[in-house]
């Protein structure tokens, strides 16, 4: 007798899923720019219609962040993006006579989208919307710490988008993580492209798989303040930026560098907008309290600063928003100079400019490379100077930078995956935006004018579906409904599956800032 090899819990399900997936996209890719808007629009309205519901319930499934910062993302995400590229067309060829090329719009296929805790439900809304601006299939991954919020958004922006048109099977999510399923779905060679957000060691095994991938390192964001910067503003923002949905997004500030002369002046600033500067001894405590060795205590990511401030012994006034917590020398072994997920902010003193520059450069070069970094001057040449120094690939000027490098509160992209390109071992070297998910094939005729060119004008190979589009073909016997997803009728994994999750996402979470 020949023995047939087990596969693990999982894995069929996961090529089921990418069938599933594959059939629809083939179906999508004919869609027309008419079609699309159309689908998108519903997508987005259903998904800002539970933006508020959702806020509430990642707070409440998680423990991180702040449910009104969260509902401000998850509008940003649906509405708000569906605005920032009302005007930008992914689907119709371009006709570029002068040149004598005509480009023609080719979406990915089929995306795989890991999906992080922190900002679970903005990611998935910016996510999908982005796959269907560009005509292409999406199964999310949700983290497993926040995966019942994260199915509940895709499926309504599923149903929506069915609604409207959408093939069955364009948008799918993962309801029950497993390692063999997302490894399935991962090395599976009709996955076009994965994109990944999230920690450290998720972003590694995405890389690792085989198919083409878009990942994201860590963030651990440098702000310098000079002499001629707007102290008002400044702390404003800083405060502002950095208690932000109580600081989980990648981009909030880790460390503020500011010039000596003007340092007491911020820190008053500071404090009326709701600072605490912390003594040497609160900062020790702090540390302590934040830090185990190397790696931040993953229990206070994402939690008020007045609960922190009560873990550490400290008390605070009641409205306060963040913890500073000055230090003397930026050196990897100053924890508070690494990356912090939660409204603690590391302080220190520079007696110029260009030693604040050396100082970002030094944040930088213990981790966040190539992601973001934030300046307040009005001096162009310091602006100037700082962004040729720091080691990334956008900073945000006069700005608080959680909101400004992740273009919502400036004119970058607006996303919730961001770049950091070769600094930062990265494919991706901008803001992810649904470009990304998009090549273009070019008819290119022969440089010479005295070769005739057609005109292409107003011609268009896509087409608007001709009544609605059949459901994705499943067995007799299996009674489901087009939605997002089927359930695995495989049993539940083994107890030591189940806990082989918990050491990765643990891991994951200590990665998370690590770098």
């Amino acid at each position: 007798m020949v023995d047939v090899p087990v596969e693990p819990a999982g894995v069929p399900r996961g090529r089921a899923m990418v069938e599933r997936a594959d059939w629809a996209a083939r179906a999508f890719a004919r869609y027309d720019a008419h079609s699309v808007r159309r689908i998108v629009q519903a997508a987005a309205d259903a998904g800002a219609a539970h933006a508020r519901q959702f806020a509430a319930d990642a707070v409440a499934e998680t423990g991180f962040g702040v449910a009104e910062h969260k509902l401000l993302k998850n509008l940003a995400c649906s509405s708000g993006l569906v605005e920032a590229y009302r005007d930008t067309d992914f689907v119709t060829p371009r006709v570029r006579a002068g040149e004598r090329i005509v480009e023609i719009p080719r979406p990915a296929g089929v995306v795989l989208a890991l999906t992080p805790s922190t900002n679970p439900v903005a990611t998935t809304y910016f996510k999908i919307l982005a796959c269907l601006m560009t005509r292409n299939a999406i199964i999310l991954s949700p983290h497993p710490f926040a995966k019942q919020v994260s199915v509940a958004a895709a499926r309504v922006m599923c149903e929506a988008a069915i609604a409207a048109g959408a093939p069955d099977g364009c948008i799918q999510v993962v309801e029950e993580p497993s390692i063999p399923l997302i490894n399935a779905l991962m090395t599976d060679e009709r996955i076009a492209v994965i994109l990944a957000t999230g920690g450290t060691p998720m972003v590694r095994a995405a890389y690792r798989s085989g198919n083409p991938a878009l990942g994201v390192g860590p963030g651990n964001v440098p702000v310098l303040v000079d002499s001629t910067a707007d102290l008002a503003l400044a702390a404003r923002s800083i405060i502002a930026s950095k208690s932000f949905d109580n600081s989980v997004l990648c981009t909030n500030e880790s460390v503020l560098i500011v010039e000596e002369v003007v340092a007491d002046k911020l820190i008053a600033a500071l404090k009326r907008e709701g600072g605490y500067l912390a003594s040497p001894e609160e900062t020790s405590a702090l540390r302590d309290l934040l830090f185990e060795g190397d790696h931040p205590t993953t229990k206070w990511i994402g939690r008020d600063a007045a609960v922190i401030a009560q873990a550490a012994g400290i008390r605070v006034p009641p409205k306060t928003k963040v913890l500073i917590a000055p230090f003397d020398l930026v050196v990897p072994e100053e924890m508070l100079a690494h990356e912090k997920l939660f409204p603690v902010l590391g302080m220190v003193r520079v007696v110029s400019a260009s030693r604040g520059i050396d100082a970002a450069k030094a944040v930088l070069r213990i981790t966040g490379a190539g992601h973001s970094a934030a300046i307040h001057s009005q001096n162009a040449q310091t602006v100037m100077d700082y962004a040729a120094a720091v080691r990334v690939l956008r900073v945000s000027v006069n700005v608080g930078s959680s909101l400004g490098s992740s273009g919502i509160e400036t004119n970058l992209a607006p996303t919730m995956t961001i770049g950091t390109g070769f600094f930062g071992r990265s494919s991706l070297g901008e803001n992810l935006e649904p470009k990304h998910l998009v090549n273009i094939a070019r008819i290119a005729y022969n440089a010479d004018s005295s070769v005739p060119m057609p005109s292409f004008e107003g011609l268009d190979p896509w087409s608007s579906p001709s009544g609605p589009v059949p459901a994705y073909p499943v067995a007799s016997n299996i009674n489901e409904p087009a939605s997002v997803t089927r359930r695995d009728p495989i049993a539940p994994e083994p107890d030591e599956l189940r806990e082989e999750i918990r050491r990765l996402v643990i891991e994951e979470l200590r990665q998370i800032i690590k770098g």
